[in-house]
């Protein structure tokens, strides 16, 4: 048995995790933006304290999708044909947000600045609930037939599952945004997340363990239920942090509780990428879905080769933007500055 396919599994769902991981508290943010923040100095807070890296930490899905067509071009070909709709909604609110991030600043209006602060709020909400319904059907199925092409209109993926996935990571990016936002601010958004998060997770984590207990009952085995348990149990003990103001802890517990989550789910389906919900016959596996040896061969060369440079470096971003953001270090608001003035440019006509 080939062991290649069974790697790039592994490195799929890796990549998934890390993309919830490091993206996931970054939608949590914009969320935050629009319905946690009392007033503008909040908003610029929080959104400094994702300035440094929320635009690489979208490289994890880009790298998740760019992975799953080269390693799995069966698996990407019938879960973006029949998530055609939903994907590209996520495509738009994550242009919308990510727009929002460089304009909201270039004007002092508050007409302009509230206007992107919707958009970044929607925007993230919108990409957050989109990704969690595709990943939940990716797990529990979709209507795919033998060749796998989509079977039914354009909106029969909307199911309860994909609403119960959708609601899945909203709820955990909502947490994990503002375990976040307690551990990397000062002041008073440090003080009103870190209020805010044990009275939040109990609430908002319970579709996500809804989810992960469907795929479980499903096709689970031994390993996926100690994933799933040591992710209740690190989640547990993140909510106690969290009620005695530890913050790096906290935010420890919930990250390990959506990695440990995560792993669970995948370890659940696997081998299976992609059920078919019309017939267990058409299900997409590693086996029938992956690209040739050869193919995962270079791309495992090349992986082994970048990614330790790409870890690094994303690590050390990290470490040099580690010091918590409070107010007294934003500068005042002020319009954007030309690059060119206008009276330089009328001198050279």
């Amino acid at each position: 048995m080939d062991a290649l396919p069974v790697v790039w599994f592994v490195a799929i769902a890796v990549l998934w995790g890390g993309y919830i991981l490091l993206e996931g508290f970054d939608l949590g943010v914009g969320m935050h933006m629009l319905f946690s923040a009392r007033d503008e100095k909040q908003r610029r807070v929080m959104l400094n304290a994702i300035g440094p890296v929320w635009d690489g930490n979208e490289v994890w899905l880009l790298t998740a999708g760019a992975g799953t067509f080269a390693a799995f071009p069966y698996w990407y070909a019938s879960l973006f044909s029949t998530l055609y709709v939903p994907l590209v909604l996520v495509l738009l609110g994550l242009i919308m947000r990510a727009v929002s991030i460089e304009y909201r600043g270039k004007i002092v209006s508050r007409a302009w600045t509230r206007f992107w602060d919707w958009s970044i709020g929607l925007g993230s909400l919108v990409a957050a609930f989109g990704i969690g319904a595709g990943l939940a059907l990716t797990t529990t199925g979709l209507p795919i037939d033998a060749n796998g092409d989509r079977v039914g209109g354009p909106f029969v993926w909307l199911t309860p599952v994909a609403v119960l996935g959708g609601l899945a990571l909203v709820g955990f990016c909502l947490v994990h945004g503002a375990t976040f936002l307690a551990l990397k601010t000062d002041g008073p958004v440090r003080e009103r997340m870190g209020g805010l998060v044990p009275r939040l997770a109990p609430v908002a984590l319970l579709p996500i363990a809804g989810w992960a207990i469907l795929v479980e009952l499903q096709g689970g085995n031994v390993v996926s239920w100690i994933l799933l348990g040591l992710a209740v149990v690190v989640g547990v003990a993140g909510w106690v942090f969290a009620r005695r103001r530890r913050e790096g802890w906290a935010f420890t517990g919930f990250a390990a509780f959506g990695a440990f989550g995560a792993a669970s789910i995948f370890a659940a389906v696997f081998p299976v990428v992609l059920p078919s919900t019309i017939d267990p016959a058409y299900d997409l596996t590693i086996w029938n879905a992956a690209s040739g040896g050869y193919t995962l061969m270079v791309m495992t060369v090349v992986t082994g080769v970048a990614l330790p440079v790409i870890l690094a470096y994303q690590a050390w971003s990290y470490w040099v933007f580690r010091k918590r953001v409070a107010p007294q270090h934003l500068p005042e608001p002020h319009d954007a500055v030309p690059a060119v003035r206008p009276d330089a440019v009328a001198g050279a006509r």
